[in-house]
């Protein structure tokens, strides 16, 4: 973050920072003091530490997204695109810097769902979902929606796991992914020749 940046832009990327690492409790005074903006500018730009909660995890969320997601240009099979984010996923919680999901760390943290931050987190959560969704409808899986939900429990078990345990997934999240999708009939072989 540098001091060149306008005054929103710090105080989103600071709350973003403070809030993923020491969570939404952080006070604005340390928020504020971290973005180098004074708690007047700070209430001038955004309502309520509420609504820079729901900010920041909003600018947040598609940057945390496209680690895992692949480009639409992507011209794997739908197997191979959900797995992608499972390996992923276990890049990431190899960091030093993963502390579990933004979003569910948001929403158990804010433990109401009609905040405006748990809001946002589920909308990114339903996001992944629909991601998963997309690519069974495109394998022609029976009940997609149930599978992806399953799917999106894995990830978020994962990364759960990941955090408790503080250690690498070691491949754990892929391998139940692939186990799930070879239950709904989504084999490597049958959608590499699906796709020929």
């Amino acid at each position: 973050m540098t001091t060149q940046a306008r005054p929103r832009e710090r105080l989103l990327d600071a709350a973003g920072d403070l809030f993923y690492r020491d969570g939404v409790n952080v006070g604005v005074d340390a928020l504020c003091q971290t973005a180098g903006v004074s708690k007047k500018s700070m209430y001038q730009l955004f309502r309520s530490k509420d609504e820079l909660i729901a900010e920041s995890l909003a600018s947040q969320g598609p940057r945390f997204l496209r680690a895992l997601e692949p480009g639409p240009e992507d011209g794997t099979t739908p197997r191979e695109r959900i797995l992608t984010v499972f390996q992923r996923q276990d890049r990431l919680v190899t960091g030093d810097r993963f502390l579990g999901c933004p979003f569910v760390n948001t929403a158990v943290e804010l433990k109401n769902p009609e905040h405006p931050g748990s809001v946002v987190a589920r909308h990114f959560k339903q996001r992944l979902t629909d991601f998963f969704e997309a690519e069974l409808i495109a394998a022609g899986v029976d009940n997609p929606g149930s599978l992806a939900i399953q799917l999106t429990i894995v990830f978020d078990g994962a990364s759960a796991r990941a955090v408790v345990r503080a250690q690498a997934l070691a491949g754990v999240g892929v391998a139940m992914a692939a186990a799930l999708l070879d239950s709904a009939g989504v084999a490597a072989e049958e959608v590499a020749s699906q796709a020929s």
